[in-house]
C-alpha cells in the first residue's frame, strides 16, 4: 500500500500470515499499534516517506515480535541525534533498520531471500518424490542384465576357440591321412621292384 495517502491504519484489515508489509510514502504520522493486532506475525515493515517524529511512536512496534527489518527512511524520526541507536535499543528484535544491521552490514536482498526459501521448498520436494529404492533397483535389474551380456560373451568365445581347436584337429588329421597314402605309395612301389626283380632272377638262374 504504497503512496495511497493513507492517514491511519485503523480499518487495516486482520491479516495473521502476511509477512511483508509495504506502507511508503503515505502521511501515517502514528497509529501502529494497530499492526500487532492486525499483523502479528510481520517480518519486513516499510514506513519510509511518512510523518513519523519521535521514538514513542515507533516504541508501539515492540509488540511485533518477529519484526527482523524495519524501514524509517525519509521519515523526519531519522533526524534525531543517535537516531539508530534509539532505534535498535528501542526494539531489540528487529536485525535491519533502513537497510542496515548495527554493524553497517547491508541486508540482502527481499527476493534473493524468497529464492532461498523456494530452492529449500524445491528440496524438500525432491525429497518427497518417490519412496527411497526404486532407482536402486532399476540399477541392480541393469547390472544384471549387463551380467548376462558379459555370460553371452563369454559362450560365444568358448564356443569360437572350440570350433578353432576342431579345425586345427581336421587339419591334423588331413596330414596324418596323406602322409599314411603317401607310405603306402611307397611300400606299393618297393613291392613293384621287388615283383620285377624276382622274374630277372629267375631268368639268370635258368641260364646257369
Amino acid at each position: 500500500m504504497a503512496n495511497v495517502e493513507l492517514t491511519s491504519l485503523a480499518r487495516l484489515p486482520t491479516l495473521s500470515k502476511l509477512r511483508k508489509l509495504e506502507l511508503s510514502d503515505n502521511i501515517i504520522s502514528g497509529g501502529l499499534e494497530v499492526l500487532a493486532e492486525k499483523c502479528p506475525n510481520l517480518t519486513y515493515l516499510n514506513l519510509s516517506g511518512n510523518k513519523i517524529k519521535d521514538l514513542s511512536t515507533v516504541e508501539a512496534l515492540q509488540n511485533l515480535k518477529n519484526l527482523k527489518s524495519l524501514d524509517l527512511f525519509n521519515c523526519e524520526i531519522t533526524n534525531l541525534e543517535d537516531y539508530r541507536e534509539s532505534v535498535f535499543e528501542l526494539l531489540h528484535q528487529i536485525t535491519y533498520l533502513d537497510g542496515f544491521d548495527q554493524e553497517d552490514n547491508e541486508a540482502p536482498d527481499s527476493e534473493e531471500e524468497e529464492d532461498e526459501e523456494g530452492d529449500e521448498d524445491d528440496d524438500e520436494d525432491e525429497d518427497e518424490a518417490g519412496p527411497p529404492g526404486e532407482y536402486e533397483e532399476d540399477d541392480d535389474e541393469d547390472d544384471g542384465g549387463s551380467d548376462l551380456g558379459e555370460g553371452e560373451e563369454e559362450e560365444e568365445e568358448v564356443g569360437l576357440s572350440y570350433l578353432m581347436k576342431e579345425e586345427i584337429q581336421d587339419e591334423e588329421d588331413d596330414d596324418d591321412y596323406v602322409e599314411e597314402r603317401g607310405d603306402e605309395e611307397e611300400a606299393e612301389g618297393v613291392q613293384g621292384e621287388k615283383r620285377k626283380r624276382d622274374p630277372e632272377d629267375e631268368g639268370e638262374e635258368e641260364d646257369d
